[in-house]
C-alpha cells in the first residue's frame, strides 16, 4: 500500500516542473542531466549566498574597526567566535533536514518529504530556545574562559553577544528554510533574500554607528534586524513553495522516525561545527594572550579566511545535496562525476582567492583598520602568507566531506573533521610556546589541513559510488562463502 502511494506522488508532479508561482524560481532535479553541469548551475548561486552571508559578519568587523577603533573590532571579533556555535547548531541542523528531504525527494516520495520538513521546523525551535536560555546565563563565563581582557573589550563583547542571542530564532528558522530550497534544486530564492538583507545590513550597521553612534550595540542590532528581515521572507516563500507540491495524503505534522533519521545527518554535523567553534575558542584564548594588537590583526584576517573556508563549506552542501539525491534516486554513477565536477569548481575559485590574499593582503586587512600602518595589520598580513596557499589542499577535504555526508557515511565524515580540529588546536597551544610567538599558531592550521585531507579523501576513494547497495551486499557475501570454502 505505502509503494502504491509513492507511485502516485510520483505520477503527480515532476519535481523539474514545479514552482512556486509565477516568476519565481523552480525546484531543480540533480538526478537530470550532465553531472558537472547541474552541479555547476546548483552550487553557484550558493557559493553567492555564501559570500552575502559572510559580508554580515565582515561588515560589522568593518564599521567597528573603521568607525570605532581597534578595541571595538577586537570586541566582535572576540565574540564571534562564540556565536559560531551557535551557528554550529543552525548549520547542522539545515544539512540534516537538507540532506533527507534531498533524498525524499529524489525519491519522490512528497508526503514524507513535508513532514521532514514539519519536524525540523519544531524540533529545530524547541533546540533554540534551549540554546539561548543558555547563551544568556553563560556568555560572560564564556568569556571569561577565553581571557577576554576586561574593560571595554570585555564589555562591549557581552553587549554584542546579549544582542546576537535574541536573534536567534532568525538565525535558525532561515537556515532550515535555505536548507529546504537546497535540497529541492533551489539555491537561487535564498541568494535573493541573502543579496538584499546583507547589502541592506551594510547600509543599516553605517547609519547606526556613523550616524547615531551606537557603538558596537549599533553593529549588533542592525544585524539583529536585517536578519530578522532575511528570516521571514525566506520561511514564508518556503512554505508556499512546499504548498504547491500536492500529495495524496496529508502530510503528518511531526513524525518521531524522520526526527531520528534528520538526527543521524544532523548531530555529526553540529558536532563537527561545534567542536570546530570550541577550538576556535581555545585558539582565541591563546591569541587573546599575545595582547590586542594581535586580537585585532587576527580578527581581520580570520574574517578575511572564514569567508574562503564557510565557502568551500557551502559548496559541499551543494555536493551533499547532490549526492542525497541521486542516490535516493538509485543514480550511483554519478556520484563519481559530481565529486570532479565539485572539486573543480572549488579550486578555480581557489586561484584567484589565494592570489589576492597572499600577494595583496595589506589592503585587505587594512581596509579593517583606522590606521593602515599599525602592528594590527602586520600580523594580520603574517596569517594570511601562511594559510591562503594550503586552501587547495582544504578544498579536497570539502568536496569529498560532501560526498560522505550525503550518503550518510557520517563516522569516516566525523574522524576526518576531528582529526584536523584536534590537531590545530594542541598544535596551536604547543607551537606558541614553542617559538614564544603568534607565528606558532598560524602554523597550526596547514598542519591540520594537510592530515585531515589525506583522510577524508581516502574515505572517499574507498566508497564503492559506482555500485547500488544491493550490488555492494551481494559481492561481499561472495567474498564471505570464498572465505568459508
Amino acid at each position: 500500500h505505502q509503494q502504491s502511494l509513492i507511485e502516485k506522488e510520483r505520477r503527480i508532479i515532476r519535481p523539474s516542473e514545479f514552482s512556486a508561482g509565477e516568476g519565481q524560481m523552480k525546484n531543480r532535479d540533480l538526478t537530470i542531466g550532465k553531472p558537472s553541469s547541474v552541479l555547476w548551475r546548483f552550487c553557484m548561486p550558493l557559493f553567492g549566498s555564501i559570500i552575502f552571508q559572510q559580508l554580515y559578519n565582515i561588515a560589522d568587523s568593518l564599521i567597528a574597526g573603521k568607525f570605532i577603533g581597534e578595541n571595538a573590532l577586537a570586541a566582535v571579533g572576540n565574540s564571534y567566535e562564540i556565536t559560531l556555535i551557535f551557528i554550529a547548531f543552525a548549520f547542522g541542523i539545515n544539512i540534516g533536514c537538507s540532506v533527507i528531504v534531498s533524498r525524499l525527494f529524489g525519491a519522490k516520495r512528497f508526503s514524507d518529504m513535508k513532514t521532514a520538513v514539519y519536524t525540523t521546523f519544531i524540533s529545530g525551535g524547541a533546540l533554540c530556545l534551549l540554546l539561548m536560555a543558555i547563551g544568556l546565563l553563560f556568555d560572560g563565563s564564556l568569556l571569561d574562559l577565553i581571557k577576554t581582557p576586561h574593560g571595554y573589550v570585555f564589555d562591549n563583547s557581552k553587549l554584542y553577544l546579549d544582542i546576537y542571542i535574541y536573534g536567534l530564532p532568525f538565525v535558525f528558522f532561515y537556515n532550515i528554510s535555505t536548507g529546504i530550497f537546497s535540497a529541492m534544486g533551489d539555491s537561487q530564492t535564498p541568494f535573493i533574500f541573502l543579496a538584499a538583507s546583507s547589502l541592506s545590513n551594510i547600509a543599516v550597521d553605517i547609519l547606526f554607528v556613523a550616524v547615531f553612534k551606537m557603538g558596537v550595540a549599533g553593529v549588533a542590532w542592525a544585524t539583529f534586524l536585517c536578519q530578522c528581515v532575511s528570516c521571514l521572507l525566506a520561511v514564508i516563500f518556503m512554505f508556499r513553495r512546499l504548498n504547491t507540491v500536492k500529495t495524496d495524503e496529508k502530510a503528518k505534522y511531526f513524525s518521531w522516525m524522520q526526527l531520528k533519521e534528520i538526527s543521524i545527518i544532523a548531530i555529526p554535523s553540529i558536532l563537527q561545527q561545534s567542536f570546530i567553534s570550541v577550538g576556535n575558542i581555545i585558539i582565541q584564548g591563546v591569541i587573546n594572550g599575545f595582547g590586542s594588537v594581535v586580537m585585532a590583526g587576527y580578527s581581520a584576517s580570520i574574517k578575511l579566511n572564514n569567508l574562503v573556508t564557510t565557502s568551500f563549506t557551502t559548496l559541499g552542501s551543494g555536493i551533499s545535496n547532490y549526492t542525497a539525491q541521486n542516490l535516493g534516486a538509485d543514480k550511483f554513477d554519478r556520484i563519481k562525476p559530481g565529486f570532479r565536477a565539485g572539486l573543480k569548481l572549488i579550486w578555480l575559485i581557489c586561484i584567484p582567492i589565494t592570489a589576492l590574499y597572499f600577494f595583496a593582503g595589506k589592503p585587505l586587512v587594512s581596509f579593517f583598520m583606522k590606521d593602515p600602518g599599525s602592528d594590527a595589520v602586520k600580523v594580520g598580513i603574517q596569517f594570511l602568507k601562511i594559510v591562503s596557499p594550503f586552501y587547495f589542499a582544504i578544498a579536497i577535504k570539502f568536496t569529498s566531506d560532501g560526498v560522505l555526508r550525503g550518503a550518510g557515511q557520517m563516522k569516516q565524515f566525523m574522524v576526518s573533521t576531528f582529526t584536523d580540529l584536534i590537531l590545530r588546536v594542541v598544535l596551536a597551544i604547543v607551537l606558541a610556546k614553542q617559538f614564544h610567538d603568534v607565528i606558532g599558531v598560524w602554523l597550526a592550521w596547514p598542519i591540520g589541513w594537510v592530515i585531515a585531507v589525506i583522510i577524508s579523501f581516502a574515505f572517499y576513494k574507498a566508497g564503492k559510488w559506482d555500485k547500488t547497495p544491493e550490488e555492494r551486499a551481494s559481492k561481499s557475501k561472495t567474498k564471505k562463502r570464498r572465505k568459508s570454502a
